[in-house]
């Protein structure tokens, strides 16, 4: 069995290990649903940046402790922010872009594969943690919702960007003005989660999932999400000659010919990522 690496997050909030090349991320606030927090988000930030320089680390997944995966920004404590009063409303805007852009942004643009467990509710900023990963696993008992409208408030964390991809603009609409909660399997139905499995087996799937991944084609899958991302945004004949441009890079790796060799010789191939 593969020894497990654990690395230090600087905060308890957040705990990851690092086994078979998956780097398990656990937000760790089980008393406030794993809310984010002052020391949570940066914490989470800075270790999904960590672990895409490190080549050890070939897939990220992230979960939650205890029954939830993240319940979004913590309510209970926004009736006690201040704004600082020595911050311009320039300077408020900016610290709030860097927080958001250091999570949400650095884990959708990160090139390796990313799979999220939801063992319980995913909410508001934890909804849109959980869409910036490439796969998303619920538990039976898991449900999400936008949770915004209903404190009040617009969005964050690229929610409505991210939420129109996954369902399209029309029912992104929905969901983030009416605010319902969505059960686990009607957010399979929408593909907000793209399978649900039994709460008790959720660990072991989402862990063989991600083990799967960092198992394969590194080189392969950048150049993979380098596609999907252009592929909302480009015309199809830029498409087109991009995806070659890609496709002649991948074909020179050592890891496509390795493959070819163990389809030959008809056993797994072992990618090394070069």
């Amino acid at each position: 069995m593969a020894a497990e690496r654990n690395i230090d997050t600087g905060t308890e909030q957040l705990l990851c290990s690092v086994r078979h090349g998956v780097a398990t991320l656990t937000l760790n606030r089980p008393e406030a649903r794993n809310a984010l927090s002052a020391q949570l988000s940066p914490a989470l930030g800075r270790v999904i940046a960590e672990c895409g320089a490190d080549d050890t680390v070939r897939a990220l997944l992230i979960t939650g402790a205890g029954k939830a995966f993240c319940a979004g920004g913590d309510v209970k404590s926004m009736g006690d922010r201040r704004a600082a009063t020595d911050q311009s409303p320039d300077e408020r805007l900016r610290i709030m872009q860097q927080r958001h852009q250091g999570v949400g942004g650095v884990l959708y643009a990160l090139r390796k594969p990313t799979v999220a467990a939801l063992p319980g509710p995913a909410v508001g900023a934890g909804l849109a943690i959980a869409l910036a990963c490439d796969i998303r696993l619920a538990s039976v008992s898991a449900f999400v919702s936008t949770g915004y409208a209903g404190v009040g408030l617009s969005g964050d964390y690229g929610i409505a960007w991210l939420l129109s991809r996954a369902v399209g603009p029309s029912r992104a609409r929905e969901l983030l003005l009416t605010n319902q909660r969505v059960p686990a399997a009607r957010a399979a139905e929408l593909g907000i989660v793209h399978r649900v499995i039994a709460d008790e087996a959720l660990p072991q799937e989402a862990f063989a999932l991600a083990r799967s991944l960092a198992e394969g084609p590194s080189v392969a899958y950048r150049y993979i999400k380098d596609n999907l991302d252009e592929a909302m945004e480009v015309t199809y004949p830029t498409a087109i000659d991009r995806e070659a441009e890609r496709m002649l890079r991948a074909h020179a790796t050592e890891d496509h010919k390795e493959a070819v060799r163990a389809f030959v010789e008809k056993r797994k191939p072992v990618f090394h990522g070069k």
